[in-house]
């Protein structure tokens, strides 16, 4: 099943991906709708907006460095190594973004980088899962980009401040459970900056595979319904390079994922008006 989240005709709703069409199905929140019950007639995807496939997630929880060859460019700007340890952060609930939405430059910052990844999506509530029983809570996967700020994050020891500036955490467009994947390992993470190919990696190279993240995450908390885990990166991001290769105002970024399809967004200066209230 290829759930999406989208807009049609002003009103939102989830649906099936079936080809070029979008069966709605009931339910206005991820667990009501992953239980796929028909809805209404079936909608041209060419008519309807893919929005993120989960509104406002509970938790957006991203792992550091977890490609080997990721942790050996990363030593040059966060002064890290290949972790023994899971290294965590968060985003913020209010970095979701949809799939082909305008991702914003920081005013306060020039130093914008991308990071293609897989995105898990939990689908069941999950408290000291063992690693053989991680897959039981996992609603699908979807693709998902880390942007990073990356002086901000280095000024922070937990990279919070770095990780969680709005519009970063793009990620869809729909959410695939596994029984479409067959292989997970075997997937490709690809990553490319206007048509430029910058990163490629395959999940099996992670250096803590998904079961593990699950296991270590609900150690320490329940994860719920609608959590988002943004499972590390490939190398290949924009700091790694000599000079860096920030990301500015007109560049496109694409996410391509084996079997998942991709995202893409441009990146934009970010408005940067005063909002209250």
């Amino acid at each position: 099943m290829r759930l999406v989240r989208y807009r049609h005709g002003g009103e939102v709703g989830y649906g099936i991906l079936e080809g070029e069409k979008v069966v709605p199905v009931a339910g206005a929140d991820l667990p009501a709708a992953l239980s796929a019950v028909p809805a209404g007639a079936p909608v041209p995807l060419s008519e309807v907006e893919l929005l993120a496939p989960v509104a406002r997630p509970g938790k957006i929880l991203g792992i550091g460095v977890n490609y080997a060859a990721h942790a050996a460019e990363s030593v040059s700007f966060v002064d890290t190594k290949k972790p023994d340890v899971q290294k965590w952060f968060n985003k913020q609930a209010t970095s979701v973004n949809d799939p082909y939405a305008d991702v914003h430059l920081p005013k306060v910052s020039g130093q914008l980088d991308y990071e293609g990844e897989l995105v898990v999506v939990i689908g069941k509530h999950g408290r000291h899962v063992p690693r053989e029983r991680a897959f039981e809570i996992v609603a699908g996967v979807s693709i998902g980009c880390d942007y990073s700020v990356r002086d901000w994050q280095r000024a922070s020891q937990t990279m919070i401040m770095g990780k969680g500036f709005d519009t970063h955490a793009p990620f869809g467009p729909a959410i695939v459970t596994l029984d479409e994947i067959g292989d997970l390992g075997a997937l490709e993470v690809r990553s490319y900056v206007n048509g430029e190919q910058r990163q490629s990696g395959h999940v099996r190279d992670m250096i803590h595979d998904i079961p593990a993240q699950i296991a270590h995450l609900t150690a320490a908390f329940t994860l719920e319904p609608g959590d988002l885990i943004f499972t590390g990166t490939p190398a290949g991001v924009g700091a790694g390079f000599d000079p860096p290769k920030w990301l500015k105002a007109g560049d496109r970024v694409r996410v391509e994922i084996d079997g998942l399809g991709y995202i893409e967004n441009q990146i934009v200066t970010e408005p940067g008006q005063t909002v209250i209230g």
